[in-house]
């Protein structure tokens, strides 16, 4: 079977079950991290791994806690633990500034609550400094910004979730079409 080229690198640069069980740190949990179901392609564990990565890749922005929370929390919700870290990777540093004002604005709306938007971009401008940044949040944003990133990433997890499904049929259909058309050529011919 031809593979494309996306699939191709894919399974070339994935981890395998044994680098990943040389890893010292993992070795307590290893028989649940390395359960074969967490790590088969399937129509269920998919699109959980989608949304489970989303949600945790835009609610907790602390870059490398991303991955671990997605690929623990996909530990108990069957959910492939590939995709789950990969999904993670939607927030990074050109679009974290969008969640973060995003975040901060629905935040606001549904609070009721006026925190300062044009003081997040001033500080963006700035370039300010750690301590800049957390005086903002603590003073005024951070009830916005949880209420908005929590809002965020529960509607971007569902979202992914729904698209993940129906790229998944679509997906099968198509292999279903080829295998279909590749029967009736060859009963044609003989």
């Amino acid at each position: 079977m031809k593979r494309g080229r996306l699939s191709a690198w894919w399974h070339r640069n994935m981890p395998t079950r044994d680098s990943i069980e040389q890893i010292r740190w993992l070795r307590p949990v290893a028989h649940r991290v390395l359960a074969p179901e967490l790590w088969r392609f399937t129509r269920r564990s998919v699109p959980r791994g989608v949304a489970l990565g989303l949600l945790v890749g835009i609610f907790l922005l602390i870059p490398g806690l991303q991955i671990a929370g997605a690929a623990m929390l996909a530990l108990p919700f069957r959910a492939n633990v590939p995709i789950a870290a990969a999904m993670t990777f939607l927030s990074n540093p050109a679009t974290t500034p969008f969640i973060l004002y995003g975040s901060v604005y629905t935040g606001n709306a549904m609070l009721g609550r006026h925190a300062d938007v044009s003081g997040f971009m001033a500080l963006i401008e700035q370039h300010a400094s750690i301590g800049q940044w957390f005086d903002w949040l603590f003073s005024q944003a951070a009830p916005a910004l949880v209420i908005g990133l929590l809002v965020i990433s529960v509607a971007t997890a569902a979202a992914g979730y729904g698209m993940s499904i129906l790229v998944w049929r679509a997906w099968v259909g198509r292999k279903w079409r080829k295998r279909v058309m590749l029967r009736m050529k060859v009963s044609s011919e003989t």
